[in-house]
């Protein structure tokens, strides 16, 4: 439902930036259109890949499908990518021959129309996306609030060209739109393959891993070979716990699911999967126990 507002909405932006357009013949208004364009295809896109991502674990996937959100975020941060591109086609086209403005001011209101509309369903879709952890909706949301601002920048630029008479300032918005949409392409494309090539999760949320297993690993003796990764909205989580000779599988099971539940209330929907060995297999690497106080050596092999 979510993401059927978001297309609904995308196509009304739409087709208020494309009158503004219209109305003017301005190459940066052009710009930002496009740029509209880019995220109706892309809500279309997400749309279709988080209903894929949603379907239950089944035998030829048993980690589930959520993956599929990342195909999602990369194929819209191509689009955006490929939206510069034709921008800065048509920008430099008019370095040659700037347009003189028509109509600005009715343009400009349907342009601040465009932009109100996106800051609310930018702010619904964000909202929506970290309350259900997707990723592509999340980067949805985060899109729509750089379009928002390109909008302003737009208006401010235009407006200043209508006030100083200088109409190369067009194309020269134009462009700069074009270079912040690739920035913004670049970002979610490299988010978006870091979660593809399984990439480790950000120190933040890896100490919080981390400090949740430190403070409800009482009775073993230490954790290493910590990893974590992110496939969609599940979080990944193993590691190896070692515990004493003589402790019975019953006693080191309590302690795994102690910090089990631990772990998915730091981040809900984690995965947590623990191999637990005795202490004659201690690497005294990761997290160990010293005289009552839990230290952290690391080296560099110790994920070799």
């Amino acid at each position: 439902m979510v993401l059927i507002v978001a297309v609904v909405a995308g196509v009304v932006i739409l087709g208020l930036k494309l009158g503004a357009y219209l109305l003017t013949g301005s190459v940066a208004l052009l710009s930002d259109a496009l740029e509209s364009l880019v995220n109706v295809a892309a809500a279309a896109m997400a749309l279709i890949t988080i209903r894929a991502a949603t379907r239950p674990p089944d035998i030829k996937h048993p980690y589930g499908h959520s993956k599929f959100e990342y195909l999602s975020a990369v194929i819209e941060g191509l689009l955006i990518i490929l939206a510069a591109g034709l921008i800065g086609q048509q920008a430099i086209g008019r370095f040659q021959d700037p347009a003189t403005l028509t109509n600005f001011g009715l343009a400009a209101v349907l342009a601040l129309l465009a932009s109100g509309f996106n800051a609310g369903l930018a702010a619904y879709l964000v909202r929506e996306g970290r309350r259900t952890r997707s990723p592509a909706m999340t980067a949805d949301g985060l899109h729509l609030w750089t379009d928002v601002v390109t909008t302003l920048g737009v208006l401010a630029g235009l407006t200043l060209a209508q006030a100083t008479g200088w109409r190369i300032l067009d194309p020269v918005v134009a462009l700069l739109v074009a270079a912040n949409i690739v920035w913004v392409g670049w970002r979610l494309l490299r988010d978006s393959v870091g979660g593809l090539v399984d990439e480790a999760l950000p120190e933040r949320e890896a100490d919080r891993i981390e400090q949740a297993i430190r403070t409800n690993m009482q009775g073993a003796l230490e954790v290493h070979d910590l990893r974590t990764r992110r496939g969609g909205r599940t979080t990944f989580v193993t590691f190896h716990l070692i515990v004493p000779s003589g402790m019975t599988v019953e006693e080191a099971h309590v302690i795994c699911d102690r910090i089990e539940t631990a772990v998915g209330r730091e981040l809900p929907g984690s995965f947590v999967t623990i191999h637990v060995e005795p202490e004659n297999k201690a690497k005294h690497l990761g997290f160990v126990v010293r005289t009552g106080q839990l230290g952290r050596d690391r080296r560099e092999d110790e994920f070799d």
